[in-house]
């Protein structure tokens, strides 16, 4: 097959073609990830994590461990090293855009491993090892996916010209600044009113939404699935999607319920609709 093909093809890349091993274990992971992303909908769903506004007496997931220390171990060894080793390791065939996706991937992880951990004002210093633990296997599971799949997948010569391309990219970057802006802006508010004191955030897409950080986050991934085209990188948005829809719901009705003043007309996840 010409790899430099057309300007726009349904299926812009090769996959695993030396190795039917490979492409079937990665393609089952995949049907396992949508498995995943279903079960974690239903479950939280039910009832929310126990962290932050939602710890409550009674539901606790083990012993606690430093906020920081377990987000670090969480995102930063799974989301960096872990994606960095199947990428370099298990990859094949590498081009520009495998390494634009590294370095997307890269951006965020670095960020939610290494940096935030370190400079954010957590409501409670410490977290539940259990909500760690339960965190670290999907990242893992996920990063792996996607690390395997952008450092074996051959893309077309000019893919970077393709539409799917360019509109994944803008959207990834637009929803990295909308999590950062929001990230900030609640960081702000801690500092102002205390670490364990909440208070209704305002101004920006606060207006809109209760929860623009996951918001702007499950836009990231849904720019990444555009622009990586790939099935590995639509079910990671999709499990995204199955952790913030839920997670958004109990943030926005717990502000309801906490503040009488609370804007009415805001939105939970998505603005206008959700």
């Amino acid at each position: 097959m010409n790899n430099s093909g057309p300007l726009f093809r349904w299926i812009p890349w090769q996959f695993a073609e030396d190795s039917k091993a490979h492409f079937w274990t990665h393609y089952g992971l995949v049907a396992g990830g949508f498995l995943l992303a279903v079960i974690t909908l239903i479950v939280q769903c039910r009832d929310p994590a126990p962290y932050g506004r939602h710890d409550k007496d009674g539901k606790a997931w083990g012993p606690k461990i430093p906020q920081r220390l377990g987000h670090t171990i969480s995102d930063g060894l799974s989301g960096v090293i872990f994606f960095l080793l199947i990428f370099f390791l298990v990859g094949e065939t590498r081009k520009y855009a495998n390494y634009v996706f590294l370095a997307l991937w890269l951006v965020h992880y670095i960020h939610r491993g290494f940096i935030t951990p370190w400079t954010a004002k957590y409501s409670r210093p410490d977290v539940y090892l259990g909500i760690i633990l339960g965190n670290i296997f999907p990242v893992f599971y996920f990063a792996g996916l996607n690390a395997d799949w952008i450092g074996t997948a051959r893309y077309d010569e000019n893919y970077y010209y393709d539409p799917r391309f360019l509109l994944g990219i803008l959207l990834f970057f637009t929803g990295y600044v909308i999590n950062r802006y929001a990230d900030m802006k609640l960081r702000a508010l801690r500092e102002s009113s205390g670490q364990s004191s909440y208070t209704i955030p305002r101004g920006g897409i606060f207006e809109l939404v209760a929860c623009p950080n996951y918001f702007g986050e499950m836009l990231e991934w849904f720019g990444w699935s555009i622009a990586t085209w790939s099935l590995a990188g639509l079910v990671w948005f999709l499990f995204c999607s199955a952790t913030f829809l839920p997670r958004a719901k109990h943030n926005h009705k717990w502000y309801q319920e906490s503040f009488e003043d609370y804007p009415q007309e805001r939105k939970a996840l998505i603005p206008f609709l959700y």
